[in-house]
Parts: C-alpha cells; structure tokens; sequence
C-alpha cells in the first residue's frame, strides 16, 4: 500500500499543540486559519521533476472535536469515490529521478501553490502553503513516497532524513524539530 510509511507533518507550539485550546475543540469545527501551521511555508524534501499538480480545493472546517469527526467519518466513502484529488486535496508530485521514486506532498492550502508540472525544483524550493484541504481534519502536510503514480497500485517507499546525527526513520508519533 502507497501509504505504509506515510507522515503527517502536524505544525505544533511549544505545547505540542496544533491550535490554542477553546470551547470549540470539544463541541464544534473549527476554522483552519486558527491553527498554528495553517498557512506556513512548504518546501520540496528533494529535487526533481514535478509530474502532478492539482490546486483550487477549499479548505474545509478542522475536526479535533470526536463529536464532528462521526459526521466527517460518515463522508468517508464519499471522498474515496471522487477520488484522488478529493483525497490528497491540493498537491504536488515530484518525480525524483526518471521514473521516480515519487513524492507526494498533499492537504495543501487552496491558491498556495506555485509549482507547475514540467517544473524541476530543487530541495528546499517553496511549494506552497500548509492548508486543510481534501482528507484532512486539521491543517498539516501529507508526504508519502511511492514506487508510482498509479495510487491504487502503488508501493510505498521508506522516508529517511538527514540529520546532525545521520540518516533517521521518523517513529510513530515522533515529535521532530526544525527550526
């Protein structure tokens, strides 16, 4: 499966919060633009060609609230018939060497994205803006790297960064820093 070693890169404070608390987080939706990350810079892991682009979904209420994740939930199979964009919201797709390994960089904000297919960026480019666009229930970024473009059968690719330290494999949950 294309998602296996997928990461959700979630903004937080210095709390480990995504949003400053309120009443709204136990009962009802929540605007996106009141998340720490909604609308921060997003930049390309690596170089390469950018081969799938696709902007212009809205960026829809966040859930954190169980109450308002039922109905969301309830939209599921909705989402997943409408297909990839419906999914991934807005996106980018960086082909990494010809005939990939491909990066998927989704839940982008609507309007924030200033790649086209054909372009050739480099690591650290700016692609756009942290949103909450498609499956998404609160503002973060999506990135999975794929074997393929062909989502249903693609398979997925382990993600490693560089650090100080060497090359890491992000755990579950782990919190990474950045500056």
């Amino acid at each position: 499966m294309g998602t296996a070693f997928a990461i959700d890169f979630i903004p937080v404070d210095s709390y480990g919060r995504s949003a400053p608390w309120n009443w709204r987080v136990v009962v009802a939706t929540e605007r996106p633009e009141g998340f720490f990350g909604f609308g921060a810079t997003v930049v390309a892991p690596g170089g390469g060609a950018v081969v799938i682009v696709h902007d212009g979904e809205d960026d829809h209420e966040a859930r954190r609230s169980q109450l308002t994740l039922i109905s969301y939930m309830a939209g599921q199979a909705q989402r997943i018939q409408r297909g990839a964009s419906a999914i991934a919201g807005n996106h980018v797709v960086i082909a990494l060497g010809d005939g990939g390994p491909f990066v998927l960089i989704a839940h982008l904000r609507k309007d924030s994205v200033r790649v086209g297919v054909g372009d050739v960026v480099e690591a650290g480019q700016v692609l756009g803006q942290v949103g909450n666009s498609g499956n998404s229930t609160q503002p973060h970024v999506h990135v999975q790297v794929t074997d393929s473009t062909q989502w249903s059968g693609a398979q997925a690719v382990p993600i490693a960064f560089e650090t100080p330290d060497g090359i890491e494999l992000p755990g579950e949950s782990q919190i990474i820093y950045v500056s």
